[in-house]
């Protein structure tokens, strides 16, 4: 992963020069944007702060794959400060949704698990498909990874949605609701954390 120090040479760092890689991030964005203003609607219906959180989630990338999408070719120092600033905003959405969801737990009503379930797997089938187009892009610069780490843990984020919505309607409590909530602010956290640190090691690569 630290390959960023060959910056020099393209094939040792993928930095996202490539029409194709610009057309599948492209459907991503309008794949998250859309299941952004799905799952808010559906998640304060719900009344679910899983759902909520991972449509905050959905809102981010929209952000952040777009801002990928704007510094393609970019300097370097550019592109690591936009994967820093994608880092800051992970980070702020793992903390907001750590702190709404322990105000939750002192004031907690029962989510709806239907429409949880329902939704979850609608996202879920969202998420696959931005995974599938970007699996060929994985690996690269902090940009082009950061793309890929928010995919990923947006899939993983569906499936404890789906999760939670069984054990919503197991255990008729919110509990279960609540913990995977917990469960994806700490993912966005430990991302955060592998975007920051891969940027700074590319800027301090790069000399600055």
């Amino acid at each position: 992963m630290g390959a960023g120090h060959h910056h020099h040479h393209d094939e040792a760092v993928f930095e996202g020069m490539s029409d194709d890689y610009r057309r599948r991030l492209i459907a991503v964005i309008v794949i998250n944007a859309a299941m952004f203003v799905v799952e808010m609607a559906a998640g304060y219906l719900a009344r679910s702060q899983a759902l909520q959180a991972d449509a905050l989630d959905f809102f981010g990338d929209s952000l952040t794959y777009g801002l990928s999408l704007a510094v393609i070719g970019m300097p370097l120092a550019t592109r690591a400060n936009v994967a820093l600033l994608k880092g800051a905003s992970l980070l702020a959405m793992g903390l907001w949704v750590l702190g709404s969801t322990a105000w939750k737990v002192l004031y907690t009503g029962v989510p709806e698990a239907e429409i949880m379930g329902l939704i979850g797997f609608l996202a879920l089938a969202a998420n696959v498909a931005s995974v599938i187009l970007l699996i060929a892009y994985k690996d690269g610069d902090a940009n082009v990874r950061s793309v890929w780490l928010c995919s990923r843990n947006d899939a993983i984020g569906n499936v404890a949605v789906m999760i939670a919505a069984l054990g919503v309607w197991g255990t008729a409590t919110g509990w279960p609701d609540l913990i995977v909530a917990a469960i994806m602010a700490s993912l966005f956290l430990s991302s955060a954390w592998q975007i920051i640190n891969q940027a700074l090691e590319e800027k301090r690569a790069a000399g600055l």
